[in-house]
């Protein structure tokens, strides 16, 4: 195949391929700068999502290592536009934060667990807040997966990305346990089966741990 048709054909493939996550970047150079813009473009967009890349962009107000770290407050829409925030629950209530998207498969296969760990423990005083890192154009997705799997905990939309930036560069799943002090207790990137039993662990430790004040 001639050079350039090879150019237009890969071309072609990148702005099918960015188009299936709702992205496209309209250009009017001839190749090969259309080209080298448009895997540009497809960068960005694989650093952007998570399960394919990472979550965001590294930022330096990200918090630090787990049992350390304090956490930033933030405040997000629930699916039904009520606000909910961080500082609600903390100091109540050990928290699980877990940032997801629709497209993610683990993030979906996590689901069920997440929903018996939230019935077994709802009552000892803990909560988990599924953070959504889809954009605008996909609450309707949300909310179907919401549906579909009867999650009984809130789910939150981070349509701008703006809470997940807060913490480190990571992929989905991401989750992150807190204390009822405040503290970051356990971060964990991805999610198998196996992961269950000792996050199960370390939220009964939290539950268990003695509560001081949270500022």
């Amino acid at each position: 195949m001639p050079r350039a048709g090879a150019l237009y054909l890969i071309f072609s493939q990148l702005t099918g391929l960015m188009r299936s996550y709702g992205v496209t970047c309209r250009l009017s150079f001839s190749l090969p700068y259309g080209f080298l813009l448009q895997v540009l473009c497809l960068s960005l967009l694989l650093g952007h999502f998570g399960c394919i890349g990472s979550l965001t962009p590294a930022v330096n107000k990200s918090p630090s290592s787990a049992s350390t770290s304090t956490l930033p407050d933030f405040e997000l829409e629930t699916l039904e536009g009520d606000a909910v925030r961080l500082s609600d629950y903390l100091g109540k209530e050990v928290i699980l934060i877990d940032f997801w998207a629709t497209f993610c498969d683990p993030c979906l296969a996590a689901f069920p667990h997440l929903n018996q760990l939230y019935k077994k423990y709802q009552k000892e005083g803990f909560v988990i807040l599924a953070v959504s890192v889809d954009g605008p154009e996909s609450v309707s997705n949300v909310r179907a997966v919401t549906r579909r799997h009867h999650l009984e905990f809130p789910v939150l939309l981070d349509q701008e990305s703006s809470v997940v930036a807060l913490y480190p560069k990571s992929s989905a799943p991401f989750s992150i346990l807190i204390d009822r002090n405040g503290k970051i207790v356990k971060q964990k990137e991805g999610f198998t089966p196996t992961d269950i039993p000792l996050l199960e662990a370390a939220i009964e430790l939290a539950l268990a741990s003695e509560t001081t004040s949270v500022r």
